[in-house]
């Protein structure tokens, strides 16, 4: 499927010119993680439109706030693995803020940047950054898609489980709706 820049702002809730911006890295991740329906589209652009405040954000506004001071206990993330805790220490931070979210999905935590990193060929454990580079951003958010089944739960319209497989609850979910059914309407059916 083709995206537009009409399409991409009404299903992210972007500006004219950031729609322009990102067109084409979106459209190469679609491409390439097989996002590629009207209702793989429309929930793709409307979780990344969320996530990244709109196609704004490309790394986690911090704070920090006291669920961002808690990352560093994150096992769940990697984040107290021993090797974790080294990097981070080595580039004067902690797991939890080095490995704060990245990308338009938001990639965060020592084991999500690892493995993310693997996929896309790059050293996210000690330049987490590369996820800011808007190719590296729409990628990251195309092989998260992908590696945790979202095109299938799209095709059945879970929206719900969409969000709280990115999100681990459902934080945003008025505004994630609303983004999604901009999407639907943009989209030609």
């Amino acid at each position: 499927m083709n995206l537009t820049a009409s399409i991409l702002q009404a299903g992210t809730g972007c500006t004219a010119a950031a729609a322009v911006k990102w067109l084409p890295c979106i459209q190469a991740a679609c491409d390439k993680y097989q996002i590629a329906t009207r209702l793989r589209v429309a929930a793709f652009i409307a979780q990344i439109g969320h996530e990244s405040g709109h196609l704004v954000y490309v790394r986690e506004i911090w704070g920090p706030t006291a669920q961002q001071r808690g990352y560093d206990g994150r096992a769940d993330l990697g984040n107290t693995k021993p090797q974790a805790i080294s990097i981070a220490k080595a580039h004067g931070s902690t797991p939890g803020r080095w490995w704060a979210g990245h990308g338009l999905i938001q990639v965060t935590g020592f084991d999500n940047h690892r493995l993310m990193g693997v996929a896309l060929g790059l050293d996210l454990l000690n330049h987490p950054e590369q996820l800011e580079v808007p190719a590296n951003a729409a990628m990251s958010a195309g092989e998260y898609w992908f590696s945790r089944g979202l095109n299938a739960l799209a095709d059945a319209s879970d929206f719900l489980t969409i969000t709280r497989r990115i999100n681990g609850g459902t934080n945003g979910l008025a505004d994630r709706q609303a983004l999604y059914a901009a999407a639907l309407k943009a989209i030609p059916a």
